[in-house]
């Protein structure tokens, strides 16, 4: 107990001691977790990922829990071995009528390809979603849009396996099927339309800026910079180095500040994409030094080609197969993609997971190698 002398001087001299005990309090649980934190560790951890030569300081890190965390999607990664044929079973195209893709595989690796893709693309519709609800003697019949667009998706990923291995492959063999876009849908997420003005009247740089759209991350940027890149293949630069430089803006080989802000544009648009930053493919202290970039840095760019051609190849040319209610809402445009339709947030789809392993019918446009596939 305390002198009746001190409690006698406290109850004459009343002092508000709540606002020094809760600065003590504080500095002192800080100091306890500080210690904590030097003696245990930092309870979430980050590993440090190399991005570019050693001794250049280059690396991203990474909180080793959000690294451990696998996407969601691997779990419906569909497995089944092909079935390796023995050189005498009758071709798919001999059996069925109207196989214009895939008609050199064996009846049962046709049928197991084909199951695949219900799962991967239309797993509630079923084969009735590209061939109807008609009996199986019909299925030849081109009356649907889906089936014929999937026939050209069916191309579209086997050039991709075949002619695009520096971006798909670029660290291990990984591949890319229906899933990989799809992921059980039968339309991908992550699809673009072109958006156009903000109305009829508009023009010039307030056409395209200034608006909450996907394509320009809800920023201030250019929503057209997609449009531009991944489909018009208009070259992806800065304006200009220097300052003050004197430039005819209107000579279209000029690039304009607009120019450079939709190159920010796609950047941020890869950076959402990949779920990564700026220094994953560029060197900080030279954004526009190729020769200080990472290995990334070219990758993407196989990327940027890859999905240029994909648009401009593929899906563009499609669109008079689909019904109206599948097209842009403003110019009527066919679905494109772009990098978040495969990424979906990752560095790799699908985390890099192997999805062709069991799909070499999807690796090639000429006739699969199975032994390979096996091994």
């Amino acid at each position: 107990m305390l002198p009746k002398w001190f409690t006698k001087w406290n109850e004459s001299n009343p002092t508000n001691i709540y606002g020094p005990a809760i600065l003590v309090g504080g500095v002192g649980g800080a100091v306890v977790v500080a210690a904590l934190l030097v003696s245990w560790g930092q309870p979430f951890a980050t590993d440090s990922l190399q991005t570019g030569p050693r001794g250049t300081g280059m690396s991203v890190p990474e909180f080793t829990a959000d690294l451990a965390t696998p996407d969601p999607d691997i779990e419906a990664i569909l497995e089944d071995e092909p079935f390796i044929p023995t050189g005498d079973e009758p071709l798919a195209r001999d059996i069925y009528e109207n196989v214009q893709v895939l008609g050199d595989l064996t009846e049962d690796n046709f049928n197991r390809v084909m199951l695949a893709m219900t799962q991967w693309v239309s797993p509630d519709e079923g084969c009735a979603y590209c061939h109807g609800d008609v009996a199986l003697e019909e299925y030849g019949a081109d009356d649907l849009y889906t089936k014929v667009v999937s026939r050209r998706m069916i191309q579209m990923t086997q050039n991709i396996n075949e002619n695009w291995d520096g971006h798909v492959n670029a660290n291990k063999e990984v591949g890319v099927t229906c899933y990989t876009c799809h992921r059980g849908e039968n339309v991908p997420s992550d699809i673009w339309f072109r958006l156009g003005p903000v109305n009829e009247n508009a023009a010039g740089w307030s056409a395209v800026q200034n608006r909450v759209t996907v394509q320009s991350q809800y920023t201030s940027l250019p929503s057209d910079a997609l449009e531009s890149f991944l489909l018009n293949y208009e070259q992806i630069a800065v304006h200009n180095l220097e300052s003050r430089v004197a430039e005819d803006v209107t000579d279209p080989a000029t690039q304009t500040w607009q120019d450079t802000e939709r190159t920010y544009s796609l950047m941020n648009y890869f950076s959402n994409s990949l779920g990564v930053n700026c220094v994953f493919c560029h060197n900080s202290r030279a954004f526009y030094d190729v020769g200080q970039a990472t290995p990334q840095w070219s990758t993407s760019s196989l990327g940027i080609a890859m999905v240029q051609e994909m648009n401009n190849d593929y899906l563009v040319p499609l669109k008079d197969e689909y019904p109206e209610h599948r097209l842009g809402p403003v110019f009527g445009d066919a679905p494109k993609a772009a990098c978040a339709t495969c990424h979906k947030g990752y560095q790799q789809p699908l985390q890099g997971t192997n999805v062709i392993a069991d799909w070499p019918e999807l690796a090639t446009t000429g006739a699969p190698t199975y032994e390979a596939a096996t091994q």
